[in-house]
């Protein structure tokens, strides 16, 4: 398997050829205000050829996939999709930011989750991410930041301590791996 190509932007998203930057996106965009670059300017960037600065930035990820930038836009460039897809295309090159590893480490366990059990077990996700992030950052404080949450989230039957199957886990998991074969 050969390496992405930098001037590509993964498949099934189009290449914003016919956004023509009139801005409706950022005005859309609840998080313009707070990042690097506002929709527009990543569009612009993309349609550059400069996925180097689009994925360097943290539009990429502080953006919240409302879709607003997508709907509003009057040539159905999708603006929301390339920004998923730089994120992925951040992840399978390494170039995550290391505030951001974190999110897709948790993702992962999520999903490795919902792909073995058909549903989320907290108390085994919690464990699995913690564990794997612990190993990652060396980082005891973090391992134990949420630990008071969890007499509080039991009292209100809000954890559970044992997770839940569902029946028919292997179609689950065929799910789960063709929508992470779609996302490459």
């Amino acid at each position: 398997m050969r390496p992405p190509d930098s001037s590509v932007i993964p498949a099934p998203i189009p290449p914003p050829t016919s956004c023509y930057q009139c801005g409706k996106c950022t005005a859309g965009c609840p998080v313009a205000d707070l990042v690097d670059l506002m929709p527009h300017q990543v569009m612009g960037l993309l349609q550059a050829g400069e996925v180097d600065a689009v994925l360097a930035s943290e539009m990429i990820w502080r953006c919240v996939a409302c879709h607003q930038c997508s709907d509003r836009c009057p040539k159905n460039a999708d603006p929301a999709g390339l920004m998923d897809a730089c994120r992925a295309l951040s992840v399978r090159r390494g170039t995550a930011a290391p505030g951001v590893r974190r999110t897709v480490l948790f993702q992962r366990e999520f999903l490795a989750g919902i792909r073995r059990d058909g549903r989320v077990g907290e108390l085994g996700l919690i464990a699995r991410f913690k564990t794997k992030a612990l190993a990652r950052d060396g980082s005891v404080p973090r391992l134990l930041q949420d630990a008071p949450l969890a007499p509080r989230l039991l009292a209100r039957r809000r954890l559970s301590l044992t997770g839940d199957r569902v029946r028919d886990r292997a179609l689950v998991a065929r799910i789960v791996d063709r929508s992470l074969r779609e996302d490459q």
